[in-house]
């Protein structure tokens, strides 16, 4: 008697599907590979709300929640062209890595004999 009920009520929610209508349409492969404007908005948004980003915006005397005000009311291509150049910057890369790597080669190159730049090491 269950097996009956549950196979009726399989079916009858089977029949109420079916009757959705479904919708294709082309979709062209920019359309496909171009993210959409949700997900740039939400990859700004989460690049804004890093501690480092909102400490540069106050080092710079820029208001982080204005910065967010200001980033909310940017167009769709505004927002493509800023989630692209966030794409495009050097993770965690600055000044002080620079010199510290630079400092580093200098000095195994100093160990190996290559060069006596430290006379004293």
């Amino acid at each position: 008697m269950r097996a009956r009920s549950f196979l009726i009520g399989l079916l009858a929610t089977s029949l109420v599907i079916s009757t959705i209508p479904a919708r294709a349409e082309m979709i062209g492969t920019a359309q496909l590979l171009a993210p959409s404007a949700d997900a740039q908005r939400e990859r700004v948004d989460a690049f804004l709300s890093r501690e480092d980003v909102k400490r540069q915006f106050e080092a710079l005397g820029v208001d982080p929640a204005e910065a967010a005000v200001r980033v909310a009311s940017l167009t769709e291509a505004e927002l493509q062209q800023l989630s692209d150049r966030i794409d495009s910057l050097p993770a965690g890369a600055g000044a002080l890595e620079l010199v510290l790597v630079v400092l580093l080669i200098l000095l195994i190159l100093e160990l190996v004999g290559a060069i006596d730049i430290f006379p004293r090491i």
